[in-house]
């Protein structure tokens, strides 16, 4: 069918739909592409992988300016590699994609199973303890630590607590908000006097860190990043780290209501990252992607004016039937020995990270993933009653209680 249109605007509807909003905007148009305002500028819902080639096709749609300021105050910072294209983009990206190599991967890995090991040696039998804070303060350990950040054992709560806020606050007005901008501020100026140290020979970053290689990092103008970008993208490689409790917190969820994977998940292997797949598929995290119409263009033969926002459905997208059998049923084993196209699984993007905006801590995610599912399927414990719903409509969603387990 055509494009339709909703020519009011729907941002209201975004902070009170969340994730269900597009899906239900082109659900009732009948369409996956629709016409529609946001912030009070014209914007186009796509969703599909011919939609997904499109839309990180930097000819038909570029970054710059398209995430709103509060997002870059909270999420990404100021500056960030999201907010660049062309040259910029591609020599910033180089930033971290030099440091996305199998043993950089298997370094982190190593980094927090053993802060995960030192987090599990403290529960006590019969003691609740919230699996998302758990796994917040193991994966901050953990990557501060590979990425040669120097925090005291006893502020890496704390540490953790701003990382989590970052990522808790970026989509809402309220506290929630406002805790994330001041977690930023906070760690912004931290790691900004860290690169100033390292700089002036006052800190030795370990050889290979992303510390070092943020320090050292040199744009598409030869130039040193200034202080405070440097900091902000070594926050881009720990924030989103950390973010992976949200995921950790999920598969606590995953393994409750469906306890048949627990077994095969115990051998680790291919069942581990087809259950690390499956989660990043099913449980919601970005709701969608946005991006600027860089030019007057067509899609479908409609439309598309210079400078209107473009939306690319990712939950959506991952909930679709046409690509995804049963897509409301949870079952890893639709990602056992089965080749995933660049354009059909978008939890964190599509394409290729090495020429498009697709996240690069991808391959992070899925090892971080496979590892702390396998080892919470060996943790005996049992889940007292909570409220474990997760809701659409608060971006991001997670587990209200966190996931509460009680060990043995």
């Amino acid at each position: 069918m055509g494009m339709r249109d909703r020519h009011w605007d729907q941002s209201l509807r975004v902070l009170l739909e969340g994730y269900a909003w597009l899906p239900g905007l082109r659900r009732s148009t009948g369409s996956d592409v629709v016409r529609t305002r946001v912030m009070g500028q014209p914007a186009l819902g796509l969703c599909g992988p011919e939609a997904a080639q499109y839309f990180y096709d930097e000819k038909h749609v570029q970054r710059h300016g398209a995430i709103p300021s509060p997002v870059l105050s909270t999420l990404f910072g100021h500056g960030a590699v999201h907010t660049l294209d062309g040259d910029a983009h591609r020599q910033r990206k180089s930033l971290f994609l030099s440091l996305v190599t199998p043993d950089s991967i298997a370094s982190l890995v190593s980094c927090v199973a053993a802060a995960w090991e030192d987090t599990v040696v403290g529960w006590r039998a019969g003691r609740a303890v919230v699996l998302f804070d758990e796994a917040s303060r193991a994966l901050t350990a953990g990557v501060r630590r590979w990425a040669g950040v120097p925090v005291e054992t006893h502020d890496v709560a704390d540490l953790a607590a701003d990382l989590v806020a970052m990522v808790d606050g970026f989509a809402t007005a309220g506290p929630r908000h406002w805790r994330a901008r001041k977690a930023r501020t906070r760690r912004e100026a931290w790691l900004g006097s860290l690169v100033r140290q390292v700089r002036d020979g006052e800190l030795d970053a370990p050889h290979g860190s992303a510390l070092e290689a943020v320090a050292r990092h040199r744009d598409a103008d030869g130039e040193l990043l200034d202080p405070h970008t440097a900091a902000v993208e070594l926050l881009n490689f720990i924030r989103p780290t950390v973010a992976v409790c949200w995921f950790v917190a999920y598969a606590g969820h995953a393994l409750h209501r469906w306890p048949q994977h627990r077994e095969p998940l115990r051998s680790g292997g291919d069942f581990a990252v087809a259950f690390a797949h499956e989660l990043r598929r099913f449980y919601p995290f970005a709701p969608f992607l946005g991006g600027r119409a860089a030019q007057d263009l067509t899609w479908q033969g409609e439309h598309v004016p210079e400078g209107s926002l473009v939306l690319l459905d990712l939950y959506g997208q991952n909930h679709d039937s046409r690509l995804w059998t049963d897509p409301y049923r949870f079952d890893p084993h639709r990602f056992v020995d089965q080749e995933i196209g660049a354009w059909d699984l978008v939890p964190q993007g599509a394409g290729d990270p090495h020429t498009g905006h697709r996240c690069p801590g991808e391959p992070f995610t899925v090892a971080l993933l496979a590892e702390l599912c396998t080892r919470l399927a060996h943790q005996d414990y049992d889940v007292p009653g909570q409220d474990l719903t997760i809701s659409l409509s608060r971006i991001p969603a997670r587990v209200r209680s966190g996931f509460v387990l009680s060990p043995r």
